[in-house]
Order: structure tokens, then C-alpha cells, then sequence
């Protein structure tokens, strides 16, 4: 079985940063992508930022210049760097990864989320 461990969310003052970390473990083959979506209670999952493997980086207009998404892909890790934070980047930050498994599965994986607020 397949699980993404996500942490490093908080409570922040606006300007200041935070980092996400976010780990697969199981029966892994490989990971074809990995990243970052978030929810507040007003609006849908949308995508922050993501990368597939040997590809570029992708965000959000709202975020660009001012997050970074990260992978260390020896530890099945992707970090979100997020810098200059204000208080509309607050909601639950979910991790998302398309993994193949060992037996031969591909499917997609959703972390438990981990609440980032910042106040003004």
C-alpha cells in the first residue's frame, strides 16, 4: 500500500514563509508526478504547483515568483517553498501523486492535508 505523509503546515503572519514537505512510502516502482493542490471552505481543489518526473515545474498565476516546488527524488519527497505568504494562500494544502507500484498499478494518491493559515 501506497501512502503520502505531508507536514510543515502552521499558522504564519503574512510576508513571512513556510515549507511542505511531503513523503511516499510502499511498494513503489516509480513516481510519474508529484504535487501540490489546495482547498479553502469557498472554493474547489486547485492546483498550487506541480512537476512531472523530468519535467518542468508548473504553477499557479497566483503563486508564480513567489513559491517553489521542489523534489528529492531519492527520498520520494516533494517540498513546497512558500514565500511571501498572504492571507488569500490560506487552506488545506493536499500533496498528489501518480505512482507506479511494484505489481504494475498506476493511480493516483491524495495526502491527508495539512492546514496553512496567514494572518494580516
Amino acid at each position: 500500500q501506497v501512502q503520502l505523509v505531508e507536514s510543515g503546515g502552521g499558522l504564519v503572519q503574512a510576508g513571512e514563509s513556510l515549507r511542505l514537505s511531503c513523503t511516499a512510502s510502499g511498494s513503489i516502482f516509480s513516481i510519474n508526478s508529484m504535487g501540490w493542490f489546495r482547498q479553502d471552505p469557498e472554493n474547489q481543489r486547485e492546483l498550487v504547483a506541480g512537476m512531472i518526473s523530468g519535467g518542468m515545474p508548473n504553477y499557479a498565476d497566483s503563486v508564480k515568483g513567489r513559491f517553489t516546488i521542489s523534489r528529492d527524488n531519492a527520498k520520494n519527497t516533494v517540498y513546497l517553498q512558500m514565500n511571501s505568504l498572504k492571507p488569500e494562500d490560506t487552506a488545506v494544502y493536499y500533496c498528489n501523486a501518480v505512482i507506479t507500484t511494484e505489481q504494475g498499478l498506476t493511480y493516483g494518491i491524495w495526502g491527508q492535508g495539512t492546514q496553512v493559515t496567514v494572518s494580516s
